[in-house]
């Protein structure tokens, strides 16, 4: 299974779950900016959820298929389209060779993800394929893609993978009449992004943390895989003195010198001396992966208790999924 990238689009790179073993030795974790669309693309094509996808960036994105592919795309960032039509989202899509498809921009996102039964294959860098472009290490030359470059998928295709190819294989595009509940998975309002207090929550001022907890805040232009930057009411801090560098993670929300905000992402540093006013949810970082440059959320609290009841809930719903897919295919 190979294609033959024709447009790369805006900003698409390789990626996994990202290095979670090396922050001690300073290397950002990486990987998906939304491992849950990440994670659901591949189980639709039987994959393991840590098997390399395509991120896509904004779309407008096109590819050729050089042989017969099985794929499966997911995230709200983009449509998948084979000439005139819409191909559906988080369900295995099979596409004969010498096919072009594009990847329409949708509104509702930012980022979708491209599984392919056996996953991309390129070479693992500290455990992972995921590409960190400012170190140039993992994905394809530890950069984004490019026109012309050729993508492969491993070797060795899962038996819940080869049965899928088998059960849709034939001349023409085709694809089974269930699909992956996305939605389901996700918080019904997505404008809302719930949060933990911080360490140095209690630096600032009651004024700020009823601002952080009441009005809108919009992501800036100067957004990237690092972090975002959030417009909104500034943060007065009532604690004098510097913190020193301290552990960060994504969706670590740092407050800067000025009193911004800055909501961490996949490919952020390891350490940081901004206060840290937050830490989003790990079932909500999923919602921020998706935000473009304008969206406006608002932050609600939550406690680390019921952060972690969510997260247990959510992989006992996506084990669940899985042995349905299991099931489906008769395993």
């Amino acid at each position: 299974m190979t294609i033959t990238i024709i447009k790369p689009g805006l900003l698409s790179t390789i990626q996994d779950m990202g290095r979670k073993n090396y922050r001690s030795q300073a290397v950002p974790v990486s990987g998906a900016m939304d491992a849950l669309s990440a994670a659901l693309a591949n189980k639709a094509v039987g994959n393991n959820d840590g098997d390399a996808v395509i991120e896509f960036t904004q779309a407008g994105a096109e590819f050729f298929t050089d042989s017969d592919v099985l794929i499966a795309l997911s995230g709200d960032g983009a449509c998948l389209n084979c000439g005139n039509k819409r191909l559906p989202p988080d369900r295995p899509v099979f596409v004969p060779a010498q096919t072009r498809l594009s990847l329409e921009n949708n509104k509702e996102g930012s980022r979708a993800y491209l599984a392919v039964a056996g996953g991309w294959d390129v070479p693992q860098v500290l455990g992972s394929r995921s590409t960190y472009i400012t170190a140039q290490i993992g994905g394809l030359d530890g950069r984004r893609l490019a026109e012309n470059d050729k993508l492969s998928h491993g070797v060795n295709l899962s038996p819940l993978s080869q049965s899928i190819v088998n059960s849709l294989k034939g001349d023409a595009v085709n694809f089974p009449n269930w699909a992956i509940a996305r939605s389901l998975f996700l918080s019904a309002n997505r404008k809302i992004i719930r949060v933990i207090p911080g360490k140095e929550f209690n630096w600032f001022d009651a004024d700020s943390a009823t601002h952080f907890f009441s009005k809108a805040f919009a992501v800036g232009n100067n957004s990237n895989r690092m972090g975002y930057h959030l417009k909104g009411p500034l943060m007065s801090r009532t604690m004098e003195g510097e913190l020193l560098s301290t552990s960060v993670t994504p969706g670590t929300i740092q407050v800067t010198n000025d009193g911004s905000l800055i909501l961490l992402m996949a490919d952020c540093q390891t350490t940081g001396g901004y206060p840290r006013i937050a830490q989003v949810a790990e079932v909500d970082l999923p919602l921020s992966a998706q935000l473009k440059p304008g969206d406006e959320i608002y932050f609600t609290e939550l406690s680390w208790k019921d952060a972690e009841r969510l997260y247990l809930e959510q992989q006992k719903d996506l084990q669940m999924l899985s042995r349905a897919i299991e099931l489906r295919y008769g395993f």
